[in-house]
C-alpha cells in the first residue's frame, strides 16, 4: 500500500521560501515518476514540478527559476525548495507518484498520469 505524507507547508509573507516536504512509503522511489502539484480554491490542479528516476526534472513556466524540487532516494523522500513566494502561489500542495516512469507519459505534469496522492499541505502567501 502506497503512502504519501507531506510536510512543510505554513505561512509566509511575499518574498518568502519554505520547504515541502513528503515522505512515502510502500513505493519504490528509484523509479516511478514523482511530482508536486497545488490546487487553489476555486481552481484546477495544476502540476508544479516533476522528477524522474534519473533525476531530470520539469517545472511549470509559472514556478520557473522559483523551485526546485529533488528526492532522497534512501530516504523515500521528496521535496520542494520554493523561494521568491507570491501571493499567487497560496494553493493546496500535493506530492504525487506515478506507477510508470515520467517518459512513458505525454505530459508529467498532468495530474492524470499520477496513481497515488498525499493529503496535501497548505500553503498561504501574504503581500
Amino acid at each position: 500500500q502506497v503512502q504519501l505524507v507531506e510536510s512543510g507547508g505554513g505561512s509566509v509573507q511575499a518574498g518568502g521560501s519554505l520547504r515541502l516536504s513528503c515522505a512515502a512509503s510502500g513505493y519504490t522511489f528509484s523509479s516511478g515518476c514523482l511530482g508536486w502539484f497545488r490546487q487553489a480554491p476555486g481552481k484546477e490542479r495544476e502540476g508544479v514540478a516533476t522528477i524522474a528516476s534519473d533525476g531530470s526534472t520539469r517545472y511549470a513556466d509559472s514556478v520557473k527559476g522559483r523551485v526546485t524540487i529533488s528526492k532522497d532516494n534512501a530516504k523515500n523522500t521528496l521535496y520542494l525548495r520554493m523561494t521568491g513566494l507570491v501571493p499567487e502561489d497560496t494553493a493546496e500542495y500535493y506530492c504525487a507518484a506515478a506507477r510508470r516512469p515520467c517518459g512513458f507519459y505525454a505530459e508529467p505534469l498532468n495530474w492524470i498520469a499520477y496513481n497515488w496522492w498525499g493529503q496535501g499541505t497548505q500553503v498561504t502567501v501574504s503581500s
